[in-house]
């Protein structure tokens, strides 16, 4: 059977929720916490999206983001996958992590938000985990009550809210005494709306589909003129060609990891698009890029290139 499609749309409010695989834990430790944040960090710097409510469970997490770009794909497939093969390598194990795609649901800003950032801050609770939500730790509830929180986009979320933090707080205590689940009134499986905003969103994926995926298409491109640029500057600051960074297999291979590394950064191709250009598997490219990660802490020369090269493609 073939997948449903997805809507990717611009300027999109989406709710993502994605689970272990058979319910199984995705987070161990607290620093498996901040990695996945710092991934999702990571992938508002490369694909330019705000992120305005999550909450991170044991064996699943909810975002609440809005697209820039029509790229939500794009977006979880780099979340997922990096964190995935960290999660993988700092615990020793193969295998999925995930339990297969991730649910998003779109959602109507104007009648929506509040209720499903109550739903999302009010997750721990429902668990039995805590009594108040801003006891637990891993969401983004106590940034709503003025704590600083690095991750939330609050300039945007502002013009959604409407409320003061104490009136906000007010609304999400409500909740716990008499719980709504926005979650039941979705339709058509991916919905949350009024019926004219559903229809709009029903037009857009009609659009999508007939379309051909053109604004990927595009984004695509464009990816691949970034690509070779990324090639061109690793090449120069190494001195040599994008031949013999194909054919080294000298280990530590830092020329190819770098330049992974800076492609997984700067652009949305996918591991399988990245290989092509340095001649990897997809499960090495993913590697690739979490070796230079590691080496950016220790490593000045790593540091140095790389922070020369970024530069070329900033400002």
């Amino acid at each position: 059977m073939a997948r449903p499609y997805r809507l990717q749309a611009e300027n999109c409010l989406y709710h993502i929720m994605s689970r272990g695989d058979d319910r199984k834990r995705i987070y161990t430790i607290p620093s498996d916490y901040l990695k996945f944040m710092d991934y999702v960090m990571k992938a508002k710097e490369r694909y330019q999206f705000c992120l305005y409510a999550y909450c991170l469970m044991v064996n699943h997490f909810h975002l609440l983001v809005e697209t820039l770009l029509p790229n939500i794909s794009k977006i979880m497939h780099y979340i997922k996958g990096s964190y995935t093969t960290y999660y993988n390598i700092r615990h020793r194990r193969t295998g999925h992590l995930f339990q297969g795609r991730f649910k998003s649901i779109v959602v109507d800003k104007d009648a929506y938000f509040l209720e499903l950032t109550r739903y999302i801050h009010l997750n721990a609770v429902y668990a039995g985990i805590v009594s108040d939500p801003v006891a637990y730790r891993w969401s983004s509830y106590q940034g709503y009550l003025g704590k600083r929180n690095e991750y939330l986009d609050k300039d945007e979320m502002k013009q959604y809210l409407g409320m003061t933090r104490n009136q906000y707080q007010r609304f999400v205590l409500e909740g716990i005494k008499k719980r709504k689940d926005p979650m039941k009134k979705v339709r058509a499986g991916f919905l949350l709306g009024s019926i004219g905003f559903i229809k709009d969103k029903l037009q857009d994926l009609e659009l999508q589909i007939t379309s051909d995926d053109i604004a990927y298409k595009k984004t695509l491109r464009d990816d691949m003129e970034v690509a070779q640029d990324i090639i061109k500057a690793v090449t120069d600051y190494y001195r040599t060609t994008i031949e013999k960074i194909k054919r080294s297999t000298d280990r530590p291979m830092y020329m190819k990891y770098v330049a992974v590394y800076v492609m997984r950064r700067l652009t949305g191709l996918s591991n399988r698009e990245i290989g092509v250009y340095v001649r990897m598997r997809p499960s090495a490219v993913s590697k690739a890029g979490m070796v230079i990660e590691r080496q950016l802490e220790t490593n000045r020369q790593i540091k140095r290139a790389v922070r020369t090269i970024v530069s070329k493609f900033e400002g």
